[in-house]
């Protein structure tokens, strides 16, 4: 396929959403570097930091979710959603006027909802790529009438009518070639040691740091050692655990690294962490963040641990004293380590990126 194509990528909000769709936009470039990608998200997403320090086509729609709670913010917010609404459509008709998409990608959040739509009324083909064992609303609005919609989780299925391809989550394709002992000594740590590598996504997660503040004391007594990657927003707070055996980051560039390090990992359960422990092949202690939409990382976490590849924590349960006693137990039983590594590798769909953009392709040939 050596003729320029016109291609959309919507998706935003959160990186969930987001770094799937770059993921894609990146296989689809090595592929077909004559092809111009215009990426599609929301003024109130992530996104509005990122494209532009990509230095990629985009356009921002002035969008966001409905919003729940009953206070005088939350109202004016939804009070403003017809105006921003019909704005976001007009837009939408003008960049499918000019740019005569060939496809049109959606990977979730408010924002890829208008470009599927359109897409759909003009007869482009479409793809929908879903992260979430419980799919998001976009997906569950468009799942049907899109032309191929892509699964992470076999439990989608269940939700959404339409026959789903299990394709798996795009993530990064380093992250799997991290090298046990180059991590353990960026670390500064013995080979002759169990390692635990805390973190709660990109941003830190309040409840697992306030948790590892209690239990750091405990690991430091059994010689564990401890990656801590506690969010930008709360490293000020726990750096002074910093030790030879304790390593407090804000954030962890080389995560691939990171995770061939670490025996055991102690996270949230979105989707792209999820994705990553499974093609990683790592076991996990598992605390979904419970005011998720849908609770859906409740149910990422049990299609891990329902496969013997996680242990999942409600945060409600999250006792210091109780958890740091499991952490402790996993680390010193190798044989179940090795068995939930085996479990949690077998779920792991490592090209996934390629094989979602081999379908994307297949619907421009047809």
């Amino acid at each position: 396929m050596d003729r320029s194509m016109n291609i959309i990528i919507s998706g935003g909000g959160t990186g969930g959403h987001l770094y799937p769709a770059l993921a894609i936009g990146d296989e689809i470039m090595v592929r077909h570097p004559l092809t111009n990608i215009h990426y599609v998200g929301s003024t109130f997403g992530i996104e509005k930091e990122v494209l532009p320090v990509k230095n990629v086509n985009h356009s921002l729609l002035s969008i966001r979710g409905f919003q729940r709670s009953l206070n005088l913010g939350s109202i004016g917010k939804n009070l403003l959603l017809p105006g921003r609404l019909i704005a976001s459509i007009g837009k939408m008709k003008s960049l499918f006027d000019s740019l005569q998409p060939d496809l049109v990608i959606g990977t979730g959040g408010y924002a890829c909802a208008l470009p599927l739509r359109e897409a759909i009324r003009k007869g482009v083909p479409t793809l929908i790529q879903e992260q979430n064992s419980y799919p998001g609303v976009t997906t569950r609005w468009f799942a049907d009438k899109a032309d191929t919609v892509c699964i992470a989780f076999e439990e989608a299925q269940s939700y959404i009518k339409k026959k789903c391809i299990l394709a798996g989550n795009p993530v990064r394709k380093e992250i799997r070639l991290g090298h046990r002992e180059i991590g353990l000594s960026q670390f500064g740590f013995s080979p002759d040691k169990k390692t635990l590598f805390l973190f709660g996504g990109s941003q830190g997660s309040l409840a697992l740091n306030q948790a590892m503040d209690q239990m750091i004391q405990a690991f430091s007594i059994s010689d564990t050692q401890v990656i801590w990657q506690t969010g930008k927003t709360h490293y000020g707070h726990y750096r002074h655990h910093e030790n030879e055996l304790c390593k407090v980051r804000p954030f962890i560039e080389d995560m691939a690294n990171a995770y061939a390090a670490s025996d055991l990992v102690l996270s949230r359960a979105g989707a792209i962490t999820c994705s990553e422990l499974t093609v990683c092949g790592k076991p996990s202690i598992l605390i979904p963040f419970p005011a998720a939409a849908a609770d859906h990382q409740t149910k990422n976490a049990l299609s891990l641990s329902e496969h013997g590849a996680a242990s999942l924590i409600p945060e409600s349960d999250l006792i210091p004293e109780h958890t740091a006693n499991l952490i402790q137990n996993m680390l010193d039983q190798e044989t179940q380590l090795k068995e939930m590594a085996e479990a949690s590798l077998k779920l792991g769909k490592p090209n996934a990126t390629s094989e979602i953009v081999n379908h994307a392709m297949e619907l421009i040939q047809s």
